[in-house]
């Protein structure tokens, strides 16, 4: 009877400690190690990747959303077809899925189509441009045209209480250096 026991308790612990080790190095990888993987960067990286193929100078809005981020990455995709290419930026924090915030850019003779069944509102930019706010499907997003690109500032719905169209605005207004 005590080998037996003895039997089970080792049986017992070793099992534990190998379910103790699978659960510890079984957590999701950490945002440096995901987004990297999928082709995300630096911010100032992706500026330069963008800059390069299109020789033009990319402006960003100097704002951000009034929420707190944890990671900003940036992604210039160079796709095989030319009017795939596009530039993104996420704002993002691991605590906190609702903050998600992202920019995207690309030219305009590739720009996405409104759909008007999605527009919620229309504003008018300190340039005399005009933004179009929709909604679209979890994200509410901020559409503008400015120096032949299209930009599209899309928002987590979950904080819409914090950061309002008229947040939006203000960001997409804040390029106007």
């Amino acid at each position: 009877m005590n080998r037996t026991f003895s039997f089970f308790l080792v049986s017992f612990c070793t099992f534990f400690l190998i379910t103790l080790h699978v659960s510890a190095n079984d957590k999701l990888s950490p945002y440096e190690e995901i987004y990297p993987e999928i082709g995300y960067k630096s911010v100032e990286k992706a500026v330069d990747d963008f800059e390069q193929h299109f020789n033009k100078k990319l402006k960003l809005p100097l704002r951000v959303p009034p929420i707190s981020f944890t990671h900003h990455f940036g992604r210039f995709s160079d796709l095989k077809y030319e009017g795939n290419d596009a530039f993104e930026v996420k704002f993002i924090n691991d605590q906190l899925s609702e903050n998600h915030f992202k920019i995207d850019i690309r030219p305009l003779k590739y720009k996405l189509p409104l759909r008007e069944k999605y527009v919620v509102n229309t504003f008018k930019l300190k340039n005399g441009n005009v933004a179009t706010y929709m909604t679209i499907s979890g994200f509410n997003v901020l559409v503008f045209e400015r120096d032949n690109l299209q930009y599209m500032l899309s928002i987590d719905k979950r904080v819409s209480n914090k950061v309002t169209p008229e947040t939006l605005v203000d960001i997409a207004n804040s390029i106007d250096y």
